[in-house]
């Protein structure tokens, strides 16, 4: 036998390569066992062969001789002839009558499985040899054969299969190729594959049959092999152009169809559609048309197999039957006198570009045309109308474009790379693909696994070519293996690779859908399928096979496609077990059966968009077919069994998936797209963002990666950049800190200095680490492995100097100009510098602890520190008034000038660092009194600007953490004077151990002035006084010095009081009823005792300097007791006469109405009003009565000539203007009776005053007033 021949030569080879050696006569008698019973069984083929019979009816028949010739002069044949002429079922007969068979088998390959089965019944039949025996047929997951098979019918498809087993189909000494016209891809590939066998094989007979259809391209294939036309038995067709004007294609076939039954009324009319959705609107048409006695058919390969036997069944009535292009020549379909062609077909294309099979509907090819035309020629003549014109017939193209011309090569290249068929593009194809197709088909096979990038097979490709099914589907099983899903991927494999067994017919499809509805799954339409098949398998345990049937037409299954879905399945069990993998037990989860689908589906991933449309993979647009289960709530990412182009890019059986899954499955197919490199401290490495693409789809849009092993170079700049030259680095080496220690100090230099010509740029300092930390170092951890052990030969590395730091202009910057802390009040505070124009903290910056708020002068600060001083002064300088400022230029000279004319801050240096001292003069006032001394006049304090805010110091109030800030000590006193004093004192008052409580008398030692306390690590002042408590007295110790010796005048008169016997003075009081009586329009009598009584206290116990002593406070309180009544009465007689004349004047104040009066009214109630006695010292009130007759002097003369008097108002207003707005110091108060003096001069000469006054000299005194605030 042909099948044993390499093999038993083989054995054969080996025992001849042992020659001289001893063999073992077990071996050769096994060879010649089976040498000879591989003669025998040919013997006994030889002897059964069949003898056939050729039915004289059939074309074929009459040209069998010719046939004979050819077969046995030729390797190979070509048959050509229509439908019907017999070839299919008398050529393997005409072979084996030549005694072709015997050696191998005749075999015969099918376009369709279909038409394998139908015919190896009918060859069977005519043999009369049971099917299985003499003749038998394979198909996918299915045979009928035996060891005595001669004829083998069989799809191209399990021909295909076989080469991976039979490199050289050995089984077979003949080949039939029938309808090779159809040009599908295992048809062209087996053509190609054949060519390259038939030089190995000179034994071999190979018969390509085909429609008369470009037969020339298979002759010039096989070197001009010989030609033999079959011819059919025809009759004329009469044709008619009727090429569609306005009217629409369903309009223009029911005309044509009008036609027909007007020349043949009976005719039974074959109308070729594109699709189903043609088919059925085409259908409803033709019933509304209300045709009599007319049976109207649907035929296309979706449909039920009954379905498709009735158009086969003709009945009594006449029929149109709607096909697709499946009946231009692979079925016959009976009893057709007529066609109708609208030149249109669904043809399948593959686009490269969007990776789509896509079914575009387009014009048919000539050859096309003439095959339907044929189908109406078969038993008599016939009527065929075009719906097109001869114009467009004669422009279309010959032939139908070959399958491999417009299908992905994928399949064809995995098988090509199993069997070590050499290069894609050297492979002889009768008509080669493109490149692009070719690069495709790598692509998808990259896309699986299947290859590597030298596109060799890799191990998945080599399993992938042992699984018979398509490539996609066999990559799902292999990823099943590892996701412990083979059950149930095996279940959903199977269904993919048969067609949809679900029914859906024209007349029930609401029916189909309710039916149906138990099976669907709204995340996968993929586990729909494993719902099908358990109801199937299910109820296939307990019910016969009719009932089975039965079952499924109610549920609209097809049982012919449930029983293939089952022996596939069946099939690709067998192939698991016996590869030994093991299905599992335990249910796979949906993550794991989807992530085992998605390996074979990953070009058909989806995203959804804001609205209906999905974006796939290489930004193609599509939408979720409306059958499928997820099409109510369409999920955000989705994968696709297959993507098919109708009206619409239609994605079909789909599921939800996450998008996690794919960039795990698609591994290096993913794209990775880096940016935003950057140092981060924490991880001690260099990390960026990576957006993660595929097709273009963004599976994640911002992750975040160590980029070092990316990029180690770009990786290793980032990180020496952050972490030395910025300083973001946790480590704890010598060299670090040092460094940065250093840094610090020169930044800090700059910052102070106010310049950024000190510290070297970057760059510089990049160079140098870089020149000294090797290239493969780019992290942390790699950096701290390497310093260990670089450190131990060079301790110094690493180590930056002031010289490798500090540029040269930096040598000219002191330390001295620019301490680190300043010594007020013997407190410690700290100064801190920031060099950032515009930013609150540009200048120096002094902290000061809430504690210390009210110890600390805002007058002190003025002087800033040393290095900013002359600055200071120059810009002070230029903030005079031009006049003025003349007399300064060049204003830098004159700031050195008067800079070395002042006492200034000192600095010194202690262990602590560089401590500032302030002088006790303010700036201020040094440069106003330096001022006046240059000008020869004085000069107003109030004269100075603004100044820029780094020239002023920044005070920053702390407790615990910052609290507020300002360049105004003042602001923040008032703001916060309240709160720092009740916090700091309850603290002071605790250390100091000084407070008491409800004293009357003075039995508690000395009082201090102010008292050193240690509070919270500093130093404070604390200031003893005495507060009034009205019954009693209080010893405090306050925190602010002016409030503390304002609080004591009044603790200490408390204090007298108490020590006083006050209700014996009250009744001794010189006071009589006409005093009283004369005070009442002022205020109460008993209230005038008191305020008297205070006074007199005032006067004789409180004359600076007040007593802190107990014998000064005792001694006083003794000398005082002997005067109090003396003064009393010096006090009423005062009085007296005061208020006399206060009465008087209000009288004539009452009587007269002048514009000047409001002033002088207002002035009245400044000199005289309730609590003035104990305001004004008895000295000053001897002297109000002389102001009171002046007032009344100048009401006299106001009538007389009011114009003088308001000249001489005008005079004093500006000056009274400033008293009343000044804040009442002691030198203010002195002014104010300076005023008062001033009033008499000008309104009442005569009076006299008590000193010289003018108004030249009072403004001369306010000017000193106001210099030296």
């Amino acid at each position: 036998m042909r099948c044993d021949q390499h093999r038993l030569q083989k054995r054969i080879r080996a025992l001849r390569s042992k020659h001289g050696q001893k063999i073992e006569s077990t071996v050769f008698e096994k060879l010649v066992a089976d040498i000879e019973k591989s003669l025998k069984r040919r013997q006994h083929r030889a002897i059964n062969l069949p003898k056939p019979q050729f039915p004289d009816d059939l074309p074929v028949s009459t040209h069998r001789d010719n046939i004979a010739a050819a077969m046995a002069e030729h390797q190979v044949i070509i048959v050509a002839g229509e439908t019907g002429s017999g070839k299919t079922t008398q050529l393997p007969k005409i072979a084996l009558s030549l005694g072709r068979g015997i050696a191998g088998m005749i075999g015969c390959t099918q376009p369709r499985r279909i038409a394998a089965r139908t015919v190896a019944t009918r060859v069977a039949s005519e043999l009369e040899s049971p099917l299985g025996q003499a003749v038998g047929y394979k198909v996918r997951f299915n045979d009928r054969l035996s060891t005595d098979t001669y004829i083998k019918f069989m799809t191209d498809g399990i021909l295909l299969a076989e080469t991976q087993g039979d490199r050289f189909l050995e089984a077979y000494d003949t080949l039939i190729i029938d309808e090779a016209h159809e040009r599908s891809l295992n048809i062209d590939f087996l053509l190609g594959y054949i060519k390259q066998l038939l030089p190995k094989r000179p034994d071999f007979k190979l018969i390509i049959t085909s429609a008369t259809i470009d037969t020339q391209r298979f002759s010039a294939h096989f070197n001009k092999a010989p030609i033999i036309e079959v011819s059919g038995r025809t009759y004329p067709v009469e044709l008619h152009y009727r090429p569609l004007s306005d009217s629409d294609m369903i309009e223009g076939i029911i005309e044509a169809v009008d036609e027909i039954n007007r020349l043949h009324r009976q005719a039974d009319i074959l109308i070729f559609l594109s699709g189903e959705r043609d088919i059925r609107d085409t259908a409803d048409a033709l019933h509304k048309h209300r045709l009599p006695d007319t049976e109207i058919l649907t035929l296309y390969a979706r449909l039920s197999v009954a379905e498709q036997n009735r158009v086969f069944a003709p009945g009594k009535q006449r029929r149109i039957v709607l096909a697709t292009n499946v009946a231009e020549t692979s079925l016959t379909v009976p009893r057709i006198k007529a066609v109708i062609d609208p030149g249109l077909a669904r043809i399948s294309r593959y686009s490269i570009r969007n990776k789509v099979q896509r079914l575009p509907i387009e014009k048919i090819s000539r050859s096309s045309a003439d095959q339907r035309k044929g189908r109406c020629g078969r038993i008599t003549s016939g009527i065929c109308i075009r719906l097109y014109s001869e114009e467009d017939y004669k422009q279309r193209p010959e032939f139908t474009e070959p399958e491999i011309l417009r299908t992905s090569l994928a399949s064809v290249i995995l098988q090509m790379l199993s069997l070590h068929l050499g290069e894609v593009n050297h492979f002889p194809f009768v008509e080669p693909p493109n490149t692009k197709m070719i690069n495709d088909g790598f692509t998808l096979l990259t896309e699986l696994g299947a290859v590597d990038d030298n596109r060799k097979l890799t191990e998945i490709g080599r399993q992938l070519s042992k699984l018979p099914i398509d490539p996609r589907i066999g990559r799902m099983i292999l990823a099943a293996k590892e996701e412990n899903g083979l059950e149930e991927v095996l279940i959903i494999a199977s269904a993919l690779s048969i067609q949809d067994p679900r029914e859906r017919p024209l007349d029930a499809q609401q029916a189909a859908d309710s039916a149906q509805k138990q099976f669907v799954n709204d995340a996968s339409d993929f586990l729909s399928y494993l719902k099908l098949w358990q109801f199937f398998q299910e109820n296939a345990k307990h019910l016969s096979k009719n009932k089975l049937r039965h079952l499924c037409r109610e549920h609209f299954l097809s049982y012919i496609r449930m029983r293939e879905w089952q022996e596939i399945h069946h099939q690709l069990s067998l192939l698991i077990k016996e590869s030994g993998w093991k299905i599992n037990q335990i249910e796979a989860t949906y993550d794991e059966i989807h992530r085992a689908l998605l390996t074979g589906l990953l070009g058909n991933i989806a995203f959804k968009s804001e609205t209906e449309q999905y974006l796939g993979a290489r930004n193609t647009k599509l939408y979720l077919f409306p059958g499928s289960g997820l099409f109510k709530k369409q999920p955000k990412w989705i994968m696709a069994a297959e993507l098919v182009e109708t009206t619409r890019l239609y994605a079909r059986s789909t599921a939800k998936i996450n998008p996690e899954w794919i960039e795990k499955v698609a591994g290096d197919l993913c794209q990775h797209h880096y940016f935003e490199p950057h140092w981060e401290k924490r991880s001690a490495q260099v990390a960026a963002f990576e957006k993660v693409t595929l097709y273009g789809l963004t599976l994640i849009a911002k992750r975040k990666i160590n980029y070092g092993p990316i990029d180690p170079a770009l990786s290793r700049e980032l990180f020496i950049r952050g972490a030395f030259v910025e300083g973001e680095y946790d480590s704890k080496a010598a060299f670090f800190q040092h460094n940065h220690e250093l840094f610090h100090d020169i930044e800090t230099l700059e910052h102070k200095s106010r310049r950024q010509d000190i510290l070297v740029d970057d760059e510089q300092i990049y160079a140098f680490y870089e020149a000294r930390i090797p290239k493969d170092i780019y992290n942390g951890k790699a950096f701290e492995k390497w310093l260990k052990k670089a450190e131990r030969d060079q301790p110094q590395l690493l180590y930056l100097s002031r010289k490798d730091l500090m540029k040269a202009a930096g040598e000219k910057v002191t330390l001295q100009d620019f301490p680190d802390k300043l010594l007020i009040n013997g407190v410690t505070l700290p100064l801190l510098y920031h060099f950032e124009p515009g930013h609150e903290f540009d200048g120096v910056t002094v902290e000061i602890p809430l504690t210390l708020l009210n110890q600390i002068p805002q007058s002190a600060f003025e002087w800033i520190v040393p290095g900013l001083l002359e600055e200071k002064i120059i810009a002070l300088l230029r903030t005079l008034p031009k006049p003025l400022r003349r007399a300064f230029v060049p204003v830098p000279d004159v700031a050195r000038e008067a800079l070395e004319t002042f006492k200034k801050p000192t600095v010194t240096f202690r262990e602590e660092g560089r401590f500032l001292e302030y002088p006790k003069e303010s700036l201020i006032d040094m440069l106003t009194r330096y001022s006046h001394r240059r000008l020869g006049n004085p000069v107003s304090k109030d004269v100075w600007g603004t100044l820029p805010a780094h020239l002023l110091m920044n005070f920053q109030l702390i407790d615990d953490e910052p609290v507020d800030m300002s360049r105004d000590l003042k602001a923040l006193q008032e703001k916060w004077g309240n709160h720092a004093s009740s916090t700091s004192q309850q603290q002071i008052a605790e250390k100091s151990g000084l407070e008491q409580e409800k004293l009357t008398q003075w039995d508690f030692g000395d009082l201090p002035e102010q008292v050193t306390l240690r509070v919270n690590g500093m130093t404070v002042q604390g200031f003893p006084t005495l507060i009034d408590q009205q019954t009693d007295v209080a010893l405090r110790v306050l925190d602010n010095p002016n409030t503390a010796q304002q609080s004591l005048r009044g603790g200490l008169r408390r204090l007298f009081l108490l020590n006083l016997p006050t209700n014996k003075l009250h009744k001794q009081m010189p006071i009589n009823k006409k005093l009283c009586l004369q005070y009442m329009k002022i205020g109460h009598c008993d209230q005038l005792k008191q305020d008297m009584l205070t006074a007199i206290i005032e006067s004789i116990f409180l004359i600076e300097p007040l007593p802190r002593k107990q014998a000064e406070f005792e001694q006083r309180l003794t000398q005082g007791k002997q005067q109090v009544m003396q003064v009393a009465y010096d006090y009423a007689t005062v009085l007296s006469s005061l208020l006399e004349e206060y009465n008087s004047l209000n009288q004539q104040l009452q009587k007269i109405s002048k514009p000047m009066l409001p002033s002088i009214k207002e002035h009245l109630k400044h000199l005289i009003h309730e609590g003035f006695i104990k305001e004004i010292p008895i000295t000053q009130l001897k002297r109000i009565p002389r102001y009171l007759k002046a007032i009344k002097r100048r009401l006299n003369r106001l009538d007389q000539d009011p114009q003088k008097d308001a000249k001489k108002a005008a005079q004093l207003a500006p000056l009274w203007e400033k008293y009343r707005q000044a804040e009442k110091t002691p030198e203010l108060i002195e002014f104010r009776w300076m005023l008062e003096e001033l009033r008499v001069s000008l309104f009442a000469q005569e009076l006299k005053t008590a000193y010289p006054v003018s108004v030249q000299r009072l403004e001369k005194i306010w000017e000193k007033i106001s210099t030296t605030d």
